[in-house]
């Protein structure tokens, strides 16, 4: 099989080359650069399977380079890591809400990071079982799981992985309500690194790329005290 290629945007001389060598012992082929503008450009245009990165990197901060990444080009579903020093909650909802799967604030043990990273790439891989999972068109949202699509009233759409598998599983259920808990259960199988505020954060992802008016969703409709749902008539 061959290596896992991993994109390392980071500039931090006090890892001192440390960090690559931990990944190429791991197993991983790392990429490594130092800038966000130019990181930016590969990830349009190379695949990857794991992209880890740092906010503050010269030219593109890294929370512009994770939103942009997340818009167009050939990792807009690849599992995204931001490592770094800020470790402020407000920075890593940030993170979170631009696009990240996970947020690894420094210093961090490698077999921390190490394991992370096995978790998430772990989770990732799609199902053997996608293509058994029929397209679903329910309130103006066409989801095909085989090629990941989301259209919305005739515009595609793109998602994340989290986003598109939250957003697959609550219209497969129309009209049922699901709970947080039950929502991290179902989705993200009970992985210990996630939290039920990762489902609001990722729900309010959603609802600014699919519904009319995020600030007053018709679509992924909140049930308070319990969860969310999806309308069926939204």
């Amino acid at each position: 099989m061959p290596r896992r290629r991993v994109l390392l945007v980071e500039d931090d001389p006090a890892s001192d080359g440390l960090l690559p060598l931990h990944l190429e012992v791991a197993g991983y082929e790392v990429v490594h650069i130092a800038d966000g503008g130019t990181a930016l450009s590969r990830a349009r245009d190379l695949p990857f399977d794991l992209i880890l990165l740092d906010v503050a990197v010269p030219g593109l901060d890294g929370f512009t380079v994770c939103r942009a990444i997340r818009e167009s080009g050939a990792n807009i579903e690849t599992p995204m890591v931001i490592v770094t020093a800020r470790a402020a909650e407000a920075d890593k909802v940030l993170g979170l809400d631009c696009g990240a799967d996970d947020y690894v604030t420094k210093p961090f043990g490698k077999r921390e990071l190490l394991a992370r990273i096995g978790a998430l790439m772990r989770r990732h891989p799609r199902p053997r079982s996608a293509s058994l999972r029929p397209p679903i068109a329910c309130a103006g949202v066409e989801l095909d799981s085989d090629r990941r699509r989301v259209v919305v009233r005739g515009d595609s759409v793109q998602t994340t992985r989290q986003e598109f598998d939250l957003l697959f599983h609550l219209a497969s259920h129309p009209e049922t309500t699901f709970s947080r808990a039950a929502l991290l259960h179902n989705v993200w199988h009970d992985d210990d690194d996630v939290t039920e505020r990762t489902v609001d954060t990722v729900i309010s992802r959603l609802r600014r790329k699919v519904e009319r008016n995020p600030q007053s969703p018709q679509l992924i409709v909140t049930a308070w005290g319990v969860g969310y749902r999806f309308a069926a008539a939204g």
